[in-house]
């Protein structure tokens, strides 16, 4: 039965002729509550209550004007009181993004939970149903715990870039150097 293999195999070379997707890791299931480590490695392919946009949706986006990029790429702390960030390299951003560090991490402490949704506040002017995109690296999960953040504290037009300033840049698109805001205040000392 020749044809029936020869079908087989035109369907396999079909399958593998087919253009592979983003390095997404289908099947990779939503957490019921924040990735905690091993923040580079295959994300979920979505986000409940977040759109979850590709390069060509980011750049619709943009050029619509009304969506915020926020960079969460996370940074080391000088261990001083009140210390600035200790940024080791120079890092790229989506033009017209603000840089977060540390948002994106698994439980945030208190003073940067409060200062992420200070500053959510600031770069939306306290309107919940404008547009933010959270993007990091490619297959990280501070982005997609950022942006979930976000989605719990009530902002209505979450927009989750997986793809991140990898697949921004991989398309050749124009970027700037990021500049992290300054830190959240240093917890008050102890007794």
């Amino acid at each position: 039965m020749p044809t029936r293999f020869a079908a087989a195999g035109l369907a396999l070379l079909a399958l593998l002729a087919l253009p592979a997707g983003p390095a997404r890791a289908g099947g990779i299931p939503q957490p019921d509550g924040f990735r905690q480590s091993d923040y580079r490695s295959p994300t979920p392919d979505g986000l409940d209550g977040a759109e979850t946009v590709d390069t060509p949706g980011v750049q619709a986006l943009l050029a619509g004007g009304s969506v915020r990029p926020i960079f969460v790429q996370r940074l080391e702390r000088s261990t001083l009181p009140g210390g600035p960030w200790l940024q080791s390299r120079p890092y790229r951003q989506i033009p017209g993004s603000v840089w977060l560090p540390n948002v994106g991490v698994g439980a945030p402490d208190a003073e940067t939970m409060s200062w992420f949704t200070a500053q959510l506040d600031h770069v939306t002017g306290s309107d919940r149903n404008r547009d933010i995109l959270f993007y990091c690296l490619s297959d990280c999960w501070l982005s997609w715990n950022a942006a979930k953040r976000a989605v719990l504290l009530g902002y209505a037009r979450v927009h989750w870039y997986p793809a991140g300033i990898d697949g921004w840049m991989e398309a050749g698109l124009p970027t700037e150097e990021a500049q992290p805001l300054p830190p959240p205040p240093a917890p008050p000392p102890g007794p």
